[in-house]
């Protein structure tokens, strides 16, 4: 066989079994001309101001330092009733289905009263559905990661993934399940969230989202397969997910034109209402939102560093 044939069945092969084909590259300073900054009221109820792309920049909150996208929250000043300042973005562009892998060298660290997440929802929520891929509250080192959709959507809790169930009805308004809760998987990585992330050097998490169901990797900056590095991404062969959600529901129909977020909010909706379940929280202020008014050095490291987002879908 000639040299050149050989090369040419070689490169037939290798896109053969390439199932997954690069279409968006979410980095450097192509980062956040590809986002939307969101400034409106917190969906969530936090005590949180969003800001303007043009006020993040004043303020330092947002820029790129040697490709490295950071977003960061106001952690100098006293804040009143307005909110802490702080950042949340959502991608211009959505998606149905793919492979999302995001890697983060730095991800807000465990401090009370925070609630940072990397997650993705459709329109008419919770009908368009939503994917929180990284998420937690407070002093937690164990990523949690949810669906939310409207009505006719459980999973399956033997499904085959590698964290613990707690929820399996994706109904935001499901009986029996705390309102919004949603079906929830909890890592079980005692380093796959906040401070806990940062010290073992953070690491990539990568979303498979197909018609059979949505699954999400965690692996640590030691652990990150080489296809991922070689933007060829192989799921196949990164063994059980963190969290697999697959069975009765949809996922053709109950999950459209997904955007992509990042957010830092305090308190709210989940982080202020288990205030008083967190000792070590609650001994600091009477109140969630007291603590973050009052202060600004707790939240220095409230701050995401992201080398990357890549969105995949089937070549």
């Amino acid at each position: 066989m000639s040299s050149l044939l050989y090369i040419l069945l070689f490169t037939l092969v290798q896109r053969a079994l390439a199932q997954y084909q690069l279409v968006d590259d979410y980095s450097g300073d192509n980062f956040f001309p590809q986002f939307d900054f969101f400034s409106g009221a917190d969906p969530t109820h936090g005590i949180v101001k969003y800001v303007t792309e043009s006020d993040a920049r004043q303020r330092g909150l947002i820029s790129t330092p040697n490709g490295v996208a950071h977003m960061g929250v106001d952690s100098t000043n006293v804040v009143g009733d307005e909110g802490r300042p702080s950042v949340r973005i959502e991608s211009k562009k959505a998606y149905n289905k793919g492979l999302i892998i995001a890697d983060f060298a730095h991800v807000p660290g465990s401090a009370c009263g925070t609630w940072p997440a990397f997650w993705t929802y459709g329109p008419g929520w919770p009908n368009g559905g939503e994917i929180d891929i990284y998420e937690g509250v407070h002093m937690t080192s164990e990523n949690g990661m949810a669906l939310h959709t409207g009505p006719g959507c459980s999973v399956n809790p033997t499904a085959g993934f590698s964290g613990q169930m707690i929820t399996d009805d994706c109904y935001v308004s499901a009986p029996d399940q705390a309102a919004n809760q949603g079906c929830q998987i909890d890592s079980n990585n005692p380093s796959s969230f906040g401070t806990a992330l940062n010290d073992i050097g953070g690491g990539v998490f990568a979303t498979e989202w197909t018609a059979q169901g949505i699954k999400i990797w965690f692996f640590p900056r030691s652990g990150i397969p080489a296809d991922i590095a070689n933007k060829q991404p192989n799921p196949a062969g990164w063994g059980t997910a963190a969290g697999y959600f697959a069975g009765n529901c949809n996922f053709d129909t109950m999950f459209v034109d997904q955007r992509i977020v990042f957010d830092t909010t305090f308190c709210g909706d989940w982080a202020g209402n288990v205030w008083n379940t967190e000792p070590e929280c609650r001994s600091k202020a009477p109140s969630c939102n007291e603590f973050v008014k009052g202060n600004p050095t707790a939240f220095a490291q409230s701050y995401w560093d992201v080398n990357h987002v890549r969105v995949y879908q089937n070549a």
